[in-house]
């Protein structure tokens, strides 16, 4: 009776012992039933049991699942659970479960072997079915370049399993690089971290010169993994030893930054990676997915709400007492000088009013060796900064107006006193013997944002014609030294700097290609050397394309624009009439005083970026009004009369994949305003406008807007004025197609082509 109390009270207390619902202790009885063979009723078995498992529980211990898989003494404690000293050390996930067993690593490498053994066999099989295996080929490992992707390689190929685990075997080592940070799906090592950043330093650190080129990798990561994560991304924009890359760090980039906002930050280096993210963006093929301009509010606010605005009294912006010594102060008066440089270049590259704030933190101090002193860079730029604030706040600010542009009378005045004013400041730049050329493209856009005013004139403007010319002249003063810093020479050893030029650059050679496009197709194009301007903008189509970072990107996608503008327009020609009608004449003189308003703008909205907006919805306009256009004239290297079935369409299509449009086809034929040289055709994502004309999406009717697109004579309906994104409403309307290049090579794989 004792022996049976005993069992069952040490069955209750026992925190092994599992009782089956709906048993009750059968099963213990069961255990006890099969021990009356070995001993008899009086023989005290049942009270040994007892006694052993009353002994057992008091110290009840149990290693976790590593420990138990190593046969290793564990210290981990239950209760409270802490983790034992092994797992800590090696950093390994210390759990304890009641069905955990081990695993016999004789049969987990007899496994290897069969694995090993079928790879070999399905590999032979390849072999006898004509797959060849080149010697030299390199075998794209996980870790090739030091960028680990696991979405798209988690695993190795088969190839790589033999050979990795053949060598295993034969006691060799397969040392698999380690990754050193990683973001989601993509994983960099540590030599491609110091390569990246050594490309950053070198390349794009000289358009916005404000982080430490002595910090290490690891110490921007330990300030803020966004700040580390965006100088990679914009180091990765070139990156020759992975392309993939940076299109593989869009998407957790943007997740890790819009989290970061969400999240409401309250470090100045959040700040920082904000300033480079809107000066070298994520790239886009459409303006309505750009976010640089909502980042540069989030910026300057997140600058603001932290105090950066005044940094010797941070304090009154936290919740605690904050003290800078005198590096902490002059970094944070930095990195405020660039939220504001960088907020002003994207006002004027996008048009909008700009949200900075030029304070007493900013004021110049002459004479003075403080921390609120900046780097004779930072100087120079804040300086066009605030001039180009000046032009666009006095001319296209005026409450008076809808639209905010200034009368014709003030804004005259205006540009006289700003002429002055610049000229100023480029004397006072110019003499400074420690700025890069950098700051004097920066100096040569402003001059461009100043003279962009004269497309606001009316022909009756006093000084228009001088208007026209000043900006004549500043044009060609931007883009010549941009050609000039892009050519290699005894300083600038290796040039190429639009590879790495900032959104901003991009943005006012964009509107610099327009202007020419506009002068030469207008009675201006008398006034000037034409020839000059021919060959400067198919220099300026070339620059834009070259600053395309990936296939189908806002840069390729408005040089193609430009020159179907250009093809359409067909200025070479109206020129060449021009000039054979003056000779014949004699009446030069005369025609040159036929002044019209055909080069004044409707959109005027857009600040001096107006420009631009205007002429692609002029474009768009006369695009719409007939029939949306022949797409096949104006894509297809062939006529139309050559095209006589959609498996010729298509064909034709593939083999001119590989070029880009040539913007002089159209002085090449009188037959078509816009035949295509078959040899310089658009690369492989601008096929698929080749297959919007051969599919007949569009009933092709009539052929290419003629120059009234250019010079203004196109009916402007203001009912038609949709404010929202003109730009992405051409670019995604008619330059895109939602067809992948894969679908077209099955198509030519069926025997389409």
């Amino acid at each position: 009776m004792e022996a049976g109390q005993g069992a069952m009270g040490g069955g209750a207390a026992s925190p092994t012992t599992s009782v089956r619902p709906g048993t009750g202790g059968s099963y213990n009885k069961r255990k006890r039933s099969g021990a009356e063979f070995e001993s008899s009723p009086g023989s005290g078995g049942d009270d040994n049991e007892d006694e052993g498992e009353r002994r057992r529980q008091p110290g009840v211990k149990r290693a976790c699942n590593e420990c138990r898989q190593q046969k290793l003494r564990c210290d981990v404690i239950q209760d409270p659970f802490t983790t034992c000293s092994r797992c800590n050390r090696l950093k390994l996930e210390c759990k304890i479960e009641s069905n955990f067993k081990r695993v016999g690593k004789r049969s987990k490498h007899a496994e290897m072997e069969k694995q090993i053994e079928r790879l070999r066999q399905s590999l032979q099989r390849a072999q006898a079915m004509g797959y060849v295996i080149e010697d030299e080929e390199e075998l794209d490992s996980p870790m090739a370049n030091g960028v680990y992707s696991r979405n798209n390689q988690s695993f190795m190929g088969s190839d790589e399993a033999v050979s990795s685990l053949l060598h295993l075997k034969q006691g060799g080592s397969y040392n698999m690089p380690r990754i050193a940070r990683e973001i989601e799906n993509v994983g960099l090592t540590e030599d491609a971290i110091n390569h990246l950043f050594n490309e950053f330093w070198c390349y794009y650190h000289p358009y916005l010169p404000f982080l430490s080129p002595q910090q290490t990798p690891d110490q921007y990561y330990q300030q803020h993994p966004l700040l580390f994560w965006t100088i990679i991304a914009v180091a990765a924009r070139r990156y020759t030893a992975d392309p993939g890359l940076l299109t593989s760090l869009i998407g957790p980039i943007t997740r890790l930054l819009w989290t970061t906002v969400g999240e409401v930050p309250s470090s100045h280096y959040v700040v920082k990676a904000l300033c480079l993210l809107c000066t070298w963006p994520l790239p886009t093929s459409t303006t309505s997915t750009d976010p640089t301009h909502i980042l540069c509010g989030v910026m300057m606010k997140t600058a603001t709400g932290i105090g950066l605005h005044r940094p010797s009294h941070t304090q009154d912006f936290s919740r605690v007492s904050v003290e800078l010594n005198k590096e902490q102060l002059h970094d944070r008066v930095t990195t405020w000088a660039v939220c504001n440089i960088v907020a002003q270049s994207i006002g004027t590259g996008y048009g909008q009013p700009a949200s900075t704030l030029y304070d007493w933190t900013l004021a110049i101090r002459p004479g003075d060796d403080g921390p609120f002193v900046l780097s004779p860079e930072l100087e120079a730029r804040l300086q066009i900064e605030r001039f180009c604030d000046k032009v666009s706040k006095e001319m296209y600010s005026n409450a008076t107006d809808p639209r905010g542009v200034a009368g014709d009378e003030l804004r005259a005045m205006l540009t006289r006193v700003y002429r002055r004013e610049y000229n100023e400041l480029q004397v006072s730049i110019m003499s400074r013997q420690d700025l890069s050329a950098i700051v004097n493209l920066h100096l040569k856009a402003a001059g461009l944002h100043l003279r962009l005013s004269a497309f606001f004139d009316s022909s009756t403007t006093p000084g228009y014609m001088d208007d026209l010319m000043g900006l004549w002249r500043a044009v060609l003063a931007f883009l010549d030294l941009v050609f000039e810093l892009e050519s290699p020479t005894a300083d600038n050893m290796s040039g190429n700097i639009l590879r790495f030029a900032s959104n901003y650059i991009l943005q006012m050679i964009n509107a610099a290609c327009f202007a020419l496009l506009k002068l030469l197709s207008s009675f201006f194009s008398r006034e000037i050397e034409f020839e000059r301007g021919r060959i400067l903008f198919h220099r300026t189509i070339q620059a834009i394309r070259s600053m395309s970072v990936i296939n189908n990107d806002l840069p390729w996608r408005l040089a193609e624009l430009m020159v179907q503008m250009w093809n359409g327009a067909r200025v070479e020609q109206r020129s060449r009439q021009q000039q054979m009608s003056n000779n014949g004449n004699g009446n030069g003189q005369d025609a040159r005083a036929v002044i019209d308003d055909s080069l004044q703008l409707k959109v005027r909205c857009r600040m001096s970026m107006s420009l631009v907006f205007d002429s692609i919805w002029r474009w768009r306009e006369e695009f719409q009004a007939q029939g949306r256009g022949n797409l096949e004239g104006q894509l297809s290297p062939f006529p139309p009369w050559c095209v006589r079935s959609e498996k010729q369409a298509y064909a034709y299509s593939i083999a001119a994949m590989k070029n880009p449009t040539n913007p002089d086809s159209a002085a090449e034929s009188s037959a078509s305003s816009t035949h295509m040289d078959a040899t310089l055709m658009p690369p492989a994502h601008q096929l698929q406008n080749h297959l919007l004309a051969a599919a007949g999406a569009v009933t092709p009717n009539h052929g290419l807007p003629s120059s009234s697109m250019i010079s203004g004579s196109v009916g402007y309906s203001e009912s038609n004025y949709e404010v929202f994104d003109p730009l992405n409403w051409m670019l995604d309307g008619l330059v895109d197609f939602p067809y992948s290049y894969a679908a077209i090579q099955g198509l030519e794989a069926n025997g389409m082509g």
